[in-house]
């Protein structure tokens, strides 16, 4: 196997990457290996997804399935080598019908027909000694002796972006919100990387445009959400336990924990939200039910404490899982979607009776704790209501400065670098967040100005839509460019969605952003110079000489 994808990398000084049995994430060599294969047939697919377009042959099941696959190799998904391989023997279907119908329609028409080599061309048996057998032609660094780490590394920061891309299309796509030129681009893209380029410069445009498009994903996302359950408005979610049988909803998927709320009405379970679904109480249609009553737990890396002592069914509806055997939960865990562990029951479809009678058998919580309350809600139309009150304390002199820290959470002790930082905030200073990055800090007390909450919960990673919207009303409002602001983005990275939504900001041209702990160990120095040199795009150093550094620009 060769990983390199998350923060969790192993990194020595013969070189990145996880290359033994085992990955840190806790995927086998096989998995990954598998994931490999998939992601290179995937490409495949892609390739004659376009050439397909050349006729007017658009596959709208085909568009979603890449995306949906592609996000099963993200990390901390899917570690269900069964599932992987089914994957591989669909995508390969796909692609194989794709070519059929792009070489009939060519004949017709009398133009030549094209044969695409490489990811397009390989044929496997679908056996998995035999997929095994092709890793190393799908490997992520295959061609290295070909290439510098350089190339190497703008091919993965594309490709690990537009990863993330294809999570928050699927995400989109469960919403109801798909669109066919937005699938065009994302293919294209796809083909490109499968083609192996080896020119730094359309290396760089590309991960530009994954930029680009993933700011038009995020916007449908944004749509989807919104029109399904409402605008999200602010409000106090209880971070501590109530006595009673309990299930735990873990993720990013909003109408999984919709559909778990309206099938246990009036049986007695109450029901949490968990990391990224902490932003879920913001919506109205999800907060309108009174069995959803707080948050438990925090971020990821600390479910097998937090997921191990919860007396409930557990459901984990996206990213973000982590090996269940650890806390001995496995049992009342259940999986959704793209995400899989071996021996985790998968519900598939959307009766979830199966999650209700375990969390029905087991004990749940035996008394109600104090309550602890953190904020949440403040996405696109609470930022745009609360904008002119922003402005008018701005032009006051009594807000002087934005910061934007959000990201990733992990495990990493670099990364209370994050905590100290917003305990360190000048008190005229606005506090946005978004993503599990919060959890660093969230449950602070940061006050307001003049009722102005200084801390705002954006929401999710993808809820970066609503901070650029903020960003472009301030901007608007004060007839600058957004890199005149008194804004500052501080963020932190883990995985791919963290990388595309970083590709977007840089896309959107907003500059001197910095991001930690590490930098992603796939990027040479050389590339982080060039990233430097455009984008003005930095590591974190310290909280003391960062925050000067903010405040004097």
């Amino acid at each position: 196997m060769f990983c390199i994808q998350c923060e969790h990398t192993m990194r020595t000084p013969v070189g990145n990457g996880c290359s033994y049995a085992q990955g840190m994430c806790g995927k086998t060599s096989e998995i990954s290996d598998l994931q490999d294969v998939l992601v290179y047939v995937l490409q495949g697919v892609s390739a004659y997804a376009l050439k397909a377009r050349e006729f007017d042959i658009v596959d709208t099941e085909i568009d979603s399935y890449v995306a949906k696959a592609f996000f099963a190799t993200l990390t901390n998904v899917n570690f269900d080598e069964a599932r992987i391989i089914e994957f591989i023997a669909q995508a390969q279907s796909h692609r194989d019908s794709l070519r059929t119908r792009y070489q009939a329609a060519a004949t017709l028409a009398g133009q030549p027909v094209v044969a695409i080599e490489g990811a397009a061309a390989l044929e496997l048996d679908t056996e998995k000694a035999a997929l095994l057998a092709q890793a190393p032609n799908a490997a992520v660094n295959r061609g290295l002796a070909q290439i510098n780490e350089d190339i190497l590394g703008l091919r993965l920061l594309c490709l690990y972006g537009l990863k993330g891309v294809a999570a928050y299309l699927e995400h989109a796509r469960i919403l109801e919100q798909t669109d066919a030129t937005v699938a065009a681009d994302f293919h294209k893209i796809m083909a490109f990387l499968g083609s192996d380029p080896v020119d730094m410069n359309a290396l760089l445009e590309c991960a530009m445009d994954i930029g680009k498009l993933n700011y038009q994903v995020m916007q449908m996302l944004d749509l989807g959400e919104t029109n399904k359950f409402g605008h999200p408005a602010p409000v106090k979610v209880n971070m501590k336990p109530v006595a009673g049988k309990a299930i735990l909803v873990s993720g990013h998927d909003l109408v999984d924990l919709e559909h778990i709320l309206q099938q246990t009405e009036g049986k007695g379970i109450n029901v949490y939200t968990n990391g990224e679904m902490l932003p879920a109480h913001g919506y109205p249609e999800l907060n309108k039910y009174p069995h959803l009553v707080g948050n438990y737990g925090s971020a990821w890396q600390n479910q097998q404490t937090e997921f191990a002592n919860f007396p409930g069914a557990i459901v984990m509806t996206s990213n973000c899982l982590i090996d269940p055997n650890v806390g001995q939960y496995a049992e009342r865990m259940f999986t959704r979607s793209i995400v899989g562990w071996p021996g985790v029951q998968h519900v598939e479809g959307d009766d979830f009776s199966v999650v209700i009678e375990k969390a029905l058998s087991l004990d749940g919580f035996s008394h109600t704790e104090i309550p602890h309350y953190t904020t949440t809600g403040f996405a696109r139309n609470a930022l745009m209501a609360a904008a002119p009150a922003v402005i008018e304390q701005v032009k006051a002199g009594n807000i002087n400065h934005f910061f934007l820290i959000g990201g990733c959470d992990g495990d990493k002790a670099e990364r209370s670098y994050y905590t100290e930082l917003a305990k360190s905030l000048p008190k005229d200073s606005l506090l946005l967040t978004l993503a599990c990055g919060k959890f660093k800090f969230n449950d602070l007390d940061f006050g307001d100005i003049n009722g102005v909450p200084r801390f705002l919960d954006v929401g999710q990673c993808n809820d970066t839509y609503s901070a650029i919207q903020l960003a472009l009303a301030l901007a608007d409002a004060f007839e600058c460019d957004v890199n005149e602001l008194p804004l500052s983005l501080i963020l932190s990275w883990f995985e791919q969605k963290a990388i595309a939504v970083l590709l977007t900001l840089l896309s959107l041209g907003i500059k001197d952003i910095r991001v930690g702990p590490t930098a992603p160990a796939f990027l040479t120095d050389n590339l982080l110079q060039a990233l430097n040199e455009m984008t003005g795009l930095k590591l974190i150093t310290t909280v003391e000489q960062d925050l000067a550094d903010c405040l004097s620009a």
